[in-house]
């Protein structure tokens, strides 16, 4: 998009929204920056304060570097534009997301992958193994949703929320991982925990010996430890740093 709508997508929305849009189009590029992008075919959603339902997602067929904060669409819960917008957006791709936001209100942000680790393990029978430290992290909130196919249709919503729950991470098998905050970084912090989790399950794994498992009652108190690690500040306490590691490689996200 040039400046002059960028300016014009500014005037549109408020000072909160502008930021969160730019939060968003930060997660986008870092996700992309991780190497966790499935070229556009997966989505991160971040819900727009107000009563309105309103959402914020990625134009449809921009990769996740190309994306800015002025380039983001507005839908509603049916995935229709509210903001006109010169890109296309994706109503399948939006099915998975609005049934989570339709739920769970404590959720500003949710976010989705299709990673070669995290497909890998959601095809195991046994998902994710307490053999890390990130991976007790996910056990203390994680839940599964069986494969249905492509998720284009409404009425696997209920069957997934009722799946998740109140979780934080959720893994789709067969499918890829999905986590949601309650602010875009909380959203992303836990990503890096999921993604690293079923790295480090692969790769212990491929050495072919025995592993060894965290003892339950260490899982169980899990809660307490992730607050000292962050302070109690959750995502926000690495979310600076990324920007600032971010606006180093390229700042056109803010556009």
């Amino acid at each position: 998009m040039n400046a002059t709508t960028q300016s014009e997508i500014q005037q549109l929305v408020s000072a909160e929204e502008w930021q969160l849009r730019v939060d968003l189009a930060a997660c986008y590029r870092l996700v992309a920056l991780y190497g966790w992008s499935d070229l556009v075919f997966t989505h991160i959603s971040a819900r727009v304060a107000g009563p309105e339902h309103h959402f914020l997602i990625n134009p449809y067929g921009l990769m996740f570097d190309e994306i800015t904060a002025s380039s983001l669409v507005k839908v509603d819960q049916q995935c229709n534009k509210v903001i006109d917008s010169p890109y296309p957006v994706n109503p399948a791709g939006f099915v998975i997301h609005s049934a989570i936001h339709a739920v769970r209100h404590d959720v500003q942000c949710v976010l989705h992958t299709h990673t070669r680790a995290g497909i890998a393990v959601s095809a195991q029978k046994n998902g994710v193994l307490p053999i890390s430290q990130q991976s007790t992290f996910v056990l203390g909130s994680l839940a599964y949703h069986d494969y249905e196919g492509v998720a284009i249709r409404d009425d696997e919503k209920s069957r997934l929320q009722a799946d998740m729950g109140e979780a934080n991470f959720l893994m789709l098998r067969n499918h890829g991982l999905l986590t949601c905050g309650k602010t875009v970084a909380d959203a992303f912090l836990s990503m890096y925990t999921f993604e690293n989790t079923c790295q480090i399950q692969i790769a212990a794994q491929s050495g072919g010996g025995e592993l060894t498992q965290v003892n339950p009652k260490i899982v169980e108190g899990v809660g307490l430890s992730m607050k000292v690690q962050t302070g109690g500040l959750g995502g926000s306490f690495v979310w600076p740093s990324l920007i600032r590691k971010l606006d180093r490689i390229d700042e056109s996200y803010k556009n």
